[in-house]
């Protein structure tokens, strides 16, 4: 009689002492997934959220920014590209001040000057190359031209006059 308590009482301690194993270790290894899923999610929004060079390859634009091929036009040739890109978003017009500042110069252009008002608008060269960046915020959007233009020749420009 002694013995059959016991197993009465043995039985449900371990199978209480199997479960709670079984349960801590599904816990553990959906804790290590939920870490792993939340490291994926991290890179996802962290590559979201990185610029992007588009036509000109040394001209970065914030991911924010979404081009409209409707008003961009590039010209381009092996080794070589011009024209405008046009693009909008909601970023703030200072910020995109002190990121095209910061990157074009990362990339060996010289700005060469700007204008700020209601348009701003930001110059830079490059040995061969112009680049303009106009600027404008409106109610909704802010808006960017990025011009690149190739520099002329001293022949060039006087076949041009």
């Amino acid at each position: 009689m002694i013995s059959r308590g016991r197993n009465q009482f043995v039985l449900p301690v371990f199978g209480l002492s199997l479960a709670l194993i079984i349960f801590s270790g599904c816990a553990a290894f959906r804790s290590g997934s939920q870490q792993a899923s939340s490291e994926k999610g991290v890179q996802q929004a962290e590559s979201k959220n990185e610029p992007l060079y588009y036509d000109f390859g040394d001209v970065l634009v914030p991911k924010q920014l979404t081009v409209n091929k409707k008003l961009s036009f590039v010209y381009r040739t092996p080794g070589f590209s011009a024209g405008v890109l046009s693009l909008k978003g909601r970023v703030e017009i200072n910020s995109l001040l002190s990121f095209f500042h910061n990157n074009m110069i990362k990339d060996n252009w010289r700005l060469v000057s700007s204008f700020k008002s209601m348009r701003t608008i930001m110059l830079f060269q490059k040995e061969n190359r112009w680049c303009v960046i106009n600027i404008t915020e409106k109610d909704f959007y802010t808006y960017v031209e990025i011009w690149v233009s190739p520099t002329l020749n001293a022949s060039a420009a006087a076949d041009i006059q």
